[in-house]
């Protein structure tokens, strides 16, 4: 699936802002709301305990959906540079919150992460750590398995990597 595709029907009635930019550009309060929108999917409804503030996000981009009735994004992911987790560009902490899953809106989130990631490292590769019962979903995206799963926080993982455009 390439990354410029047609969005899916459903979740354009929201009414969304989406944002793509560095940390330091961040708001406090929107700071707050995406810690709180990640604690939400990760810590309570995933119900695992992990340190989610690693010290990684103020060397990535921030890519949200914001909607004006709601105060934590929509959706949600962030994009690291190359170096920082892996040689690759790293794409992680992706989520949907739990009002917006079902219309679509995860697949837009990760095509628009995939986009940015285009045009931010033109040609490179993308690594992600991703949830082993989500690894079909992206490999929708173009993303394959590599190496074995294993355990990260008590939840089965899986390392993909969608390999880059050549020029």
């Amino acid at each position: 699936m390439s990354a410029a595709h047609v969005p899916t029907p459903g979740f354009e009635a929201l009414d969304l802002a989406w944002r793509y930019c560095r940390f330091d550009a961040l708001t406090v309060t929107e700071l707050q709301y995406i810690y709180m929108a990640r604690q939400n999917v990760f810590a309570v409804e995933q119900q695992c305990a992990f340190l989610d503030a690693d010290g990684l996000d103020e060397q990535a981009f921030h890519l949200a959906a914001w909607s004006p009735r709601q105060r934590e994004p929509m959706a949600y992911a962030r994009l690291l540079d190359p170096g920082v987790k892996y040689d690759e560009v790293s794409m992680g902490r992706v989520i949907t919150t739990a009002p917006a899953r079902g219309i679509g809106l995860g697949r837009e989130l990760v095509a628009r992460a995939i986009t940015h990631a285009e045009g931010s490292w033109p040609g490179g590769a993308i690594r992600i750590s991703a949830q082993t019962r989500l690894a079909a979903f992206y490999a929708g995206f173009g993303f394959v398995a590599v190496g074995q799963p294993y355990l990260e926080d008590g939840i089965d993982h899986t390392e993909m990597l969608r390999s880059g455009k050549v020029a």
